[in-house]
């Protein structure tokens, strides 16, 4: 993992490294425009920033119980289906949310799976066709699915990374939905979430486990 530079010290709030590449360009450019044209230096400026605090990566604190499962992102629940013998539940990331993605369940990466796709926007139903990346754990796997404008979806695990519960295991620039396909033994009776449901990646419980 890269390490962050020194003017991560300066920011209120911690940002994945991939942030400062992504910001580097507007914040150059903006740094030499401002004195010559200052409205379009502060412009772009602001859009490094802007950047920077859309990456942002809190610490979270997952709750300490057995069997429970928390939700994969931050954002609100936008999908709830049976998928076969499965329960799916997804939560559709606004431009506002943190994107950073988390382990919903603790467990052993068997396998992580990209697949192109389109790119329709990610609170839609024909969403399921966009282009994501799969992270399976064997009893469960975790979906992220680009949105419209994400082009950029960065798992941070790779096949056998053991990861606990609540976890960072990878994040998404600009607009997304993350998905979950629980583990067969939990049923719409163990759901604690519906949809339009706000939640926080790591802390919102969404299923208790019997």
């Amino acid at each position: 993992m890269a390490r962050s530079p020194p003017l991560a010290r300066l920011l209120p709030f911690p940002v994945v490294d991939e942030a400062w590449r992504l910001a580097l360009v507007p914040a150059l450019l903006g740094a030499a425009t401002l004195p010559l044209v200052p409205p379009v230096g502060a412009g772009l400026l602001a859009l490094a920033l802007g950047v920077l605090w859309f990456h942002r990566d809190p610490d979270r604190e997952p709750p300490d119980a057995d069997g429970i499962v928390v939700a994969p992102a931050d954002g609100t629940v936008s999908v709830v289906r049976e998928e076969g013998s499965r329960l799916r539940v997804g939560v559709f990331m606004n431009v506002t949310d943190v994107h950073v993605n988390r382990a919903p369940i603790a467990g052993e990466v068997r396998e992580v799976r990209h697949r192109p796709g389109a790119n329709r926007p990610a609170f839609s139903k024909e969403s399921d066709r966009n282009e994501q990346v799969a992270i399976d754990f064997g009893e469960y796997e975790l979906l992220v699915i680009a949105g419209w404008f994400a082009r950029r979806i960065h798992p941070a695990v790779a096949a056998g990374d053991a990861v606990d519960r609540g976890e960072r295991v990878g994040h998404v620039s600009f607009g997304s939905r993350a998905d979950v396909v629980l583990p067969a033994d939990v049923d719409e009776d163990d759901l604690l979430v519906r949809e339009g449901d706000a939640v926080r990646a790591g802390e919102t419980v969404v299923a208790e486990r019997a």
